[in-house]
């Protein structure tokens, strides 16, 4: 006779809540942030813990966010948390301690190694990061290096031990479009609506929306086309895009909005949870959050609303 697996203990949402990281209860997070505390003594690292993040006797801060919903996801429950912060500690301790890649590999293999990294503008200090790309409202690109265990962003320092940005950055781009597509799925209703959804291990599939034109090629066999496409990227593992051809773009933008919404929240690596209207790898955003009615809506201005009058007087596409 087998043992029935109980599921994970966890608080339910009547529990006072977390101000911080709210999909904790304030007994979570307390027990949260009292193992990365544990953790890092372990290594004989005492820290001062704060909401967010904690800060050694160096002053080098470590932000708790990623982790924090790491172990939230994780759906083994707190019995696991102890295991998962203790790797996750030891190895920022581990590659902060040790010897910088820039110092111990050569040239070559840096550039081997280098992508392009879209971030959100929480998780870049803009003070070391000069030379990032803003692609839209709290939205960047950065260089990054790709190491076995970890990955190293590249700051204004960095970059200028290594040579010109700009061919740094085509580098990156080629090693971008030369990753392999991990995970494709297309998402449909029953009333004809559709996106396209690529997701995979890789620290950089939602910096594909770099080379988004190559990746709708890649998983659909078309090109983007010239009226662009809605693009999301969620978090780091994933994005979303839907080419705009013809009227299917109404209930795609609807969809694509929710989407990128819910998946965005309590992820680590997030990114962004709005909508983006894709031209040629400009972006601008069509969805946001009402922080007065807390809601999202739609908000399009004139030359999206010019295209939307185009494609409803051309007709609905193939279904």
């Amino acid at each position: 006779m087998g043992w029935l697996r109980r599921t994970p203990k966890r608080d339910g949402e009547d529990a006072p809540r977390d101000p911080e990281f709210a999909y904790f209860s304030e007994r979570e997070a307390a027990l949260f942030r009292a193992t990365v505390r544990e953790a890092f003594a372990e290594l004989g690292l005492e820290v001062t813990v704060y909401a967010s993040s904690v800060q050694d006797d160096k002053q080098r801060r470590f932000g708790l966010g990623n982790l924090a919903a790491v172990c939230h996801r994780d759906r083994r429950g707190p019995r696991v948390w102890p295991d998962l912060i203790r790797r996750h500690v030891t190895l920022v301790v581990r590659t902060l301690d040790g010897p910088s890649a820039l110092d111990t590999l050569p040239p070559e293999q840096i550039r081997a190694q280098l992508y392009p990294r879209v971030v959100n503008g929480e998780g870049i200090d803009p003070g070391a990061f000069g030379y990032a790309r803003t692609l839209a409202p709290g939205l960047y690109e950065v260089l990054a290096l790709d190491l076995p265990e970890s990955v190293m962003m590249l700051t204004d320092e960095a970059l200028d031990r290594l040579g010109d940005p700009a061919q740094l950055r085509a580098r990156a781009l080629k090693n971008l479009r030369g990753l392999p597509v991990e995970e494709h799925e297309t998402v449909r209703d029953a009333d004809g609506m559709s996106f396209e959804v690529v997701v995979g291990d890789s620290f950089y599939t939602a910096s594909r929306v770099l080379d988004l034109d190559a990746l709708a090629q890649r998983v659909t066999g078309l090109p983007i086309g010239e009226h662009g496409a809605l693009v999301a990227v969620p978090f780091r593992h994933q994005i979303a895009f839907h080419p705009i051809r013809d009227t299917s773009i109404i209930p795609a933008l609807g969809a694509m909005a929710s989407f990128a919404a819910s998946e965005y929240e309590d992820t680590p690596g997030a990114i962004s949870p709005y909508v983006f209207w894709w031209r040629g790898g400009t972006l601008t955003q069509l969805s946001e959050h009402d922080e007065e009615h807390g809601e999202l809506r739609i908000v399009v201005g004139d030359d999206f609303q010019d295209l939307l009058e185009r494609l409803i007087a051309q007709g609905p596409g193939p279904r």
